[in-house]
């Protein structure tokens, strides 16, 4: 097995695990389109299914066991297995490892947004929410709600930083994602492929949510924005319309996760009202 002992925390050899943020491993030059991190077996296992591609693996030795799979494949593929004892995996990553594995993932190459979204009927649109613990959440809700994808403008948080997917139990990597730019100006482009665009947020000619599921489009592109600054003028001024989701109890709105979540469950296609559709992969 291609199993290497790490005794030194700072051992170059896994460099990867330490002193590189998500942003650092994000803008690495070698390899292309950088790394990121993926912590747990399940997540690990998520995103070998979706086709992603290992650098090399870190993990206690008591997982080569539960994992003894992985390891078989990494051997055969000729990547590298790190063991450590607990206080030196701890010290190297800054934080206790108790989920099994840490893997250094290769970063995917994003497709274009119009060829993402050319067959799908459900597509969110993340603008600029900058917490990752939301985006993670979002990605989960979009994962079990049958969304067929996800577009994040430039200033979005990434959906590949370790918490995020961490959050997403590894659903980022069964929800096709990619990053959509120009925005707002793409809406038009999603119109032009048949999209109506819903804007989330609280204006006064909004219509409910019910409204909208009342007379609902066959392509519906629903637009979200981060907590406390909403959406830009420019991105409501774009939209087909704005729709909110009617509160009780004196509440004016809801987080943007859950709010993600209530508006893809009314949304769904009349013809998955059964059942969620089965997951789309990367």
């Amino acid at each position: 097995m291609p199993v290497i002992d790490i005794t030194d925390p700072a051992d170059e050899r896994v460099k990867d695990y330490f002193g590189l943020t998500d942003v650092a491993l994000r803008r690495r030059l070698e390899p292309e389109n950088g790394l990121y991190l993926a912590e747990s077996e399940k997540v690990i296992r998520r995103a070998l299914a979706a086709g992603h591609r290992p650098r090399s693996y870190l993990m206690g030795r008591r997982w080569l066991t539960d994992l003894a799979d992985l390891v078989d494949q990494a051997d055969r593929d000729g990547v590298p297995v790190y063991v450590g004892d607990p206080d030196v995996i701890e010290t190297m990553t800054g934080f206790h490892l108790h989920r099994g594995a840490l893997a250094s993932m290769h970063r995917p190459t994003l497709r274009p947004y119009g060829e993402l979204v050319a067959d799908a009927q459900r597509v969110l649109v993340l603008e600029d929410i900058v917490d990752h613990t939301n985006v993670g959440a979002i990605f989960r809700s979009a994962a079990a709600l049958g969304v067929d994808a996800v577009l994040i403008t430039p200033r979005c948080a990434d959906p590949l930083y370790r918490r995020s997917v961490r959050v997403s139990m590894g659903t980022v990597f069964q929800v096709p994602w990619t990053r959509v730019e120009p925005w707002p100006q793409a809406a038009k482009t999603l119109r032009e492929q048949g999209f109506s665009v819903a804007a989330l947020a609280l204006s006064e000619d909004a219509v409910t949510l019910d409204e909208l599921v009342a007379d609902l489009p066959e392509r519906l592109a629903l637009v979200l924005g981060a907590e406390g600054d909403g959406l830009s003028r420019h991105t409501l001024e774009v939209s087909d319309q704005v729709v909110r989701i009617p509160m009780a109890g004196g509440v004016d709105s809801l987080n943007v996760a859950a709010a993600t979540a209530v508006v893809a469950w009314a949304t769904r296609p009349t013809t998955h009202r059964g059942e969620p559709r089965e997951p789309n992969s990367q």
